[in-house]
């Protein structure tokens, strides 16, 4: 394991110039203390956990020191928000501080994310709080979990620095790590201002640091695009089937890599609802959680246009016709897993729809009704269900048709349906309002709540003892909690 001071950079997009992004140096926050680690994340780096208690880890993630290896840069891109072009975006509260690479080989950035002000960051402060800051580190932390691709939070750093948005808050500091930060939105900026060259240097450092084995394609650059629009379709996918909803998915906040990118007003359905908007600043849903879908090939759209310099359309076209069909395979297998079905039969898909609708209907919580359907023989969990049910009569046909297919794929021992049922249907999820009675708490010094939401997140599908309150069903306060895109 490894000491702060000995992480290896190799700062690959930092070589690239300063037209892809600016050389910032992070402002520290006063009094910095560690609000929460994820050991899992410093593992990534090969750090040795005992250094998350040190002053200078505080220090490092706080603005207050720096690695000399580091080349804090500050990334320019634009991107499409709520569908309008905006020409320029770029990290205003955010520092690309460097790129490690671990023992095994693996390169990470390391982003700081409320490190102060950027040439990018037009009226802001470039400021993060505690509130916005716990929710990335425990969405991140909680979706890797879910085994659901992510960016990585290794900390937050809160302070005594006070901030205003709607009131006086605390700033925090947030350090998350991927491998690689580059967004739909950087592609996009180098193609509408026209700047090839750029376009080019951009698209020649994503290939080879992040796609190499399409360089051995006879088309490249297609083959990148194909990748991106499977790891995309399998994303969403994901995100569909445990039933997260992003809540501002623009252009500028789409990974390359298909990973969970940028988190603001994100949530976890509760009860579910397919028309639910977890951003009460999306005022036409156009972000709702059925819409995710549509929204991801939308994306995907604005890239494809961004790489017609070096595509053809017909083959972004053809390309992008892949991604609906690659959804709904990836979600339609989740969806079996979720129910316990192991093989295939063509009528799957409307058994899914029909039970999606019956809970629509009656509100049914979306988290505990696969994981009790998994804890007992199917007819029994069935009639346990039930009573969750308003429509009776539809729950009753419904169920007939769910047990005549678990019928089909034969005898199983109970005990391994529930092992394979409960490895895919977590019991534990991060709730909104669980985050908030953590963050309640921080803003009053208290770190502990936090730190144990953390824990119980980070393994989500066992049960664990003394923990029984973070499986229950949230009270109507917390179902109805409004989140906004402001840090």
């Amino acid at each position: 394991m490894k000491a702060l001071d000995e992480l290896t950079f190799d700062n690959r997009f930092a070589r690239l110039g300063d037209a892809f992004s600016a050389h910032i140096l992070p402002e520290p926050i006063d009094d910095p203390r560690l609000v929460v680690a994820s050991l899992a994340a410093m593992a990534l780096l090969d750090l040795d956990p005992a250094v998350a208690d040190s002053p200078e880890f505080a220090e490092l993630f706080s603005g207050h020191k720096l690695w000399a290896d580091a080349v804090p840069r500050a990334m320019v891109y634009s991107g499409h928000q709520f569908g309008s072009y905006n020409p320029q975006l770029g990290d205003g509260r955010g520092l690309l501080l460097g790129e490690v690479y671990n023992q095994a080989g693996d390169h990470w950035d390391l982003h700081l994310k409320g490190a102060g002000q950027t040439p990018f960051s037009r009226m802001g402060d470039g400021r993060a709080v505690l509130r916005s800051s716990i929710r990335e580190f425990l969405a991140s932390e909680a979706l890797h979990a879910l085994h659901i691709p992510s960016t990585r939070a290794l900390c937050v750093i809160g302070s005594s620095t006070t901030v205003w948005r709607e009131k006086q808050e605390r700033a925090a500091m947030v350090l998350r790590l991927a491998p690689s930060h580059v967004r739909f939105g950087h592609f996009e900026y180098f193609y509408y201002t026209k700047k090839p060259e750029q376009h080019q240097a951009l698209a020649e450092h994503v290939l080879a640091m992040h796609f190499p084995e399409c360089r051995e394609q006879p088309q490249p650059y297609l083959a990148m695009f194909r990748q991106i629009v499977e790891r995309n379709a399998e994303l969403i996918a994901k995100w569909q089937a445990y039933g997260f909803c992003h809540g501002v998915m623009n252009t500028d906040n789409m990974s390359i890599l298909g990973i969970t990118f940028d988190f603001g007003p994100f949530a976890f359905l509760d009860d579910f609802d397919a028309n639910f908007i977890c951003n009460h600043s999306d005022d036409q849903g156009r972000y709702s959680f059925s819409n995710q879908v549509p929204i991801g090939q939308w994306n995907l759209s604005a890239l494809a246009q961004a790489l017609t310099p070096y595509i053809s359309v017909e083959d972004l076209q053809e390309t992008l016709g892949l991604y609906l069909p690659l959804f709904q395979a990836h979600y339609l297998d989740l969806m079996r897993r979720r129910l316990g079905l192991t093989s295939a039969e063509d009528d799957d898909q409307k058994l899914v729809e029909q039970l999606l609708q019956l809970m629509q209907n009656s509100g049914v919580d979306y988290t505990l009704f696969f994981r009790r359907l998994g804890d007992q023989a199917p007819d029994q969990a069935v009639a346990q269900l039930r009573d969750d049910f308003v429509d009776i009569k539809g729950f009753d046909a419904w169920a007939a048709l769910y047990l005549a297919r678990v019928a089909r794929e034969g005898d199983l021992d109970q005990d391994q349906r529930r092992t394979r049922m409960h490895a895919v249907n977590p019991l534990y999820i991060l709730r909104n309002y669980l985050a908030q009675k953590a963050i309640d708490a921080a803003e009053s010094g208290d770190y502990s709540e936090v730190r144990r939401l953390h824990a119980v997140l980070s393994n989500p599908f066992e049960e664990q003892p003394g923990m029984a309150s973070y499986a229950e069903r949230p009270p109507e306060w917390g179902k109805h909690l409004e989140i906004s895109c402001s840090s």
